[in-house]
């Protein structure tokens, strides 16, 4: 059976319990298949990015076959580009909130339509398109991601983890991520050196001297870069790891820099 969000966030947990761990959130529209069924939980895998985990049973809507095949048919290019946005229904008037890179099926000229349901949002909280890799463009766009506070598991305006923040912020110029830094260093090309890096790069880090990855930012130049510890932040960066902007000490040791393909 196929499941989908209609909630701003929906939260996915470890286990069938809200005082279980928070692994990861589903935003509005985003679909996923039924794995298993316990009372007021349903065990889930996100079709966007394989995660499965544990959700509320009354957050998610069950699709019929024939709203699952006319949905999955939707064009989903359109998203959500600032932290928060509002989208109106047309029906009944209500206000939903929208956190970016929420998906807009079958956006046109300010509006979207969910099975059957029409709602407006303002084109400039939209990318109809991935945004173009440029400095101007993705400086104005990270920009509005800062000071977002740390949440584990979140990818939401009002809290993210690291590769959320990476996986949210990467999906506005078109790069699909998995969920979790252990999974998003296995793609792309290896780039050897800082020196050789560019704006979009994602930079993986270890928190202790194991070299497990377990920290991942976005490098915006040879000298810093955007990531979530904390709040979301930029910070320096040298050829060892980030460098606290409070402290001067370093917080993350550098294992690797990757090049996304689209």
């Amino acid at each position: 059976m196929k499941l989908l969000a209609l909630h701003t966030v929906v939260p996915v947990r470890a286990e069938d319990t809200e005082t279980s761990e928070q692994l990861t959130q589903l935003l509005f529209s985003e679909t996923c298949d039924l794995v298993e069924e316990r009372e007021r939980w349903l065990l889930i895998r996100n079709d966007a990015d394989g995660q499965t985990g544990w959700c509320d049973r009354k957050m998610l809507a069950p699709l019929s076959e024939t709203e699952e095949m006319q949905y999955l048919q939707s064009d989903f290019t359109a998203r959500v580009k600032l932290p928060m946005a509002y989208a109106v229904s047309e029906a009944n008037q209500q206000t939903f909130p929208l956190t970016a890179s929420t998906r807009l099926p079958n956006y046109k000229d300010g509006r979207f339509e969910i099975l059957g349901s029409t709602f407006v949002i303002d084109p400039a909280m939209v990318a109809e398109q991935p945004l173009t890799l440029d400095e101007q463009t993705f400086l104005q766009t990270t920009r509005f991601f800062l000071n977002i506070p740390y949440l584990w598991g979140g990818k939401n305006a009002m809290g993210m983890d690291c590769s959320g923040m990476t996986q949210v912020v990467m999906s506005l110029f078109g790069f699909i991520l998995p969920r979790n830094a252990s999974e998003q260093v296995l793609l792309g090309d290896e780039i050897g050196f800082l020196e050789e890096t560019e704006m979009g790069d994602l930079a993986f880090f270890s928190h202790q001297a194991d070299g497990r990855v377990s920290h991942v930012g976005i490098i915006l130049n040879k000298e810093t870069v955007l990531h979530c510890s904390g709040r979301v932040k930029v910070e320096k960066i040298d050829n060892n790891g980030i460098i606290s902007s409070q402290t001067g000490e370093y917080t993350h040791l550098l294992r690797v820099i990757k090049r996304l393909r689209r």
